[in-house]
């Protein structure tokens, strides 16, 4: 039997570039590879920007890569690439896999849309007046024309269904696939420890660009008001956001320099190294389409308090503490999970499982039998 010719739509995914919507890409792909029907059924082909396989030898050695013309990632260029060059390359395909949000207007009839998340219709000031009209424009046209949706959460699905009216058949989750390999190569406790000046302190851990939407300023709040013992520090990695001067203003406003550590980009062994050695992960989140470092520290045993919001209740489900934003609410966070630490470890292990590289994978090439039936 011929193999139905699958194209994917990675032109937007800038080289090099790390976010929580590549890696879901990426790591949906690697699933793919591991599941036999994919095998025998499908021949994929990733479109990509120049120097793909270069920064992902991982998918390059599974699937034939094939490099658009340069355009250094500029939106503009790339939106022409698709309505131009990519419609060209992928016209003999049987269906075509549009990774980003959105889809260019010309191009296969058989497509598979996803969609990470609608934050611009939850927090549409956290957007440029270009891009929220952009999107405006552009992601009820792509839902419309698209043969099969796919959304990391039950979160995601059922508000593009109450938002835009579609049919509930046409939308399929596909789970993030999160890496249970994650903090075999961390750096060790004693080493971070002390290159951190952490010795004799307890860690509690934020790994987040500082977006709004990731309401650092909660836990500043918290640090002031209930968490106050001297030893105990918030450590936050990620890069600098819109956010970044307001979260650091008030750190310096609430007088936590000694007792907040503002890292910025640290490497994967010792962002999983900081995570093991937490008390927990702290992920106070004001919209998040799925949230992969609260699946990230219960597979490397660290206990998560999350916040109530978007789809965090539904991914953490029981394996961990899930509050409403309110500061009351939060204060006895830290002893609950310390006290009943070996529960909420134990769960959080089972929980991650749910999330593996393979389920993402089936669940991914379950929407490809779908739009190509």
């Amino acid at each position: 039997m011929k193999k139905k010719q699958i194209a994917v739509n990675l032109l937007w995914l800038r080289t090099g570039q790390v976010g929580g919507s590549q890696e879901y890409l990426i790591r949906q792909l690697m699933g793919v590879s591991l599941n036999e029907e994919a095998k025998n059924e499908y021949q994929i082909t990733l479109f990509v920007q120049n120097g793909f396989a270069r920064h992902h030898p991982e998918l390059a050695e599974i699937y034939k890569c094939v490099e658009a013309p340069a355009h250094r990632g500029a939106r503009l260029a790339r939106i022409a690439l698709e309505q131009t060059w990519l419609a060209i390359k992928t016209r003999k395909f049987d269906a075509i896999h549009h990774g980003g949000g959105t889809m260019p207007r010309f191009g296969l009839r058989n497509t598979i849309l996803t969609m990470h998340d609608v934050q611009y219709l939850s927090f549409p000031e956290n957007f440029s007046r270009i891009r929220l009209a952009y999107l405006r424009k552009i992601v009820p046209n792509s839902l419309n024309r698209a043969t099969v949706i796919t959304t990391p959460s039950s979160y995601v699905r059922d508000r593009l269904i109450n938002q835009f009216n579609l049919p509930v058949e046409k939308i399929r989750v596909v789970r993030h696939g999160v890496d249970s390999a994650i903090g075999k190569d961390s750096t060790s406790e004693a080493e971070l420890r002390q290159r951190f000046r952490l010795e004799s302190k307890k860690v509690i851990f934020l790994p987040a660009i500082t977006h709004p939407h990731k309401n650092h300023k909660f836990l500043l709040q918290l640090m002031k008001l209930h968490w106050t013992e001297k030893d105990l520090v918030l450590v936050c990695a990620g890069g600098k956001g819109r956010a970044e001067e307001e979260f650091m203003r008030e750190i310096r406003r609430l007088n936590l320099d000694d007792r907040v550590m503002r890292m910025g980009r640290v490497s994967d062994s010792d962002r999983d190294g900081l995570m093991k050695l937490s008390l927990a992960l702290v992920f106070p989140s004001l919209y998040e389409g799925f949230g992969a470092p609260v699946i990230e520290a219960m597979i490397v045993g660290t206990p998560v308090i999350a916040s109530n919001c978007a789809s965090l209740p539904e991914v953490v489900g029981d394996a961990g503490l899930v509050l409403p934003l309110e500061l009351d609410a939060w204060s006895s966070a830290l002893q609950i999970v310390q006290a009943q630490r070996e529960k909420f470890v134990a769960a959080g292990k089972l929980r991650a499982t749910h999330y593996s590289i393979r389920n993402s994978g089936n669940d991914l090439v379950e929407a490809y039998s779908a739009a190509v039936i």
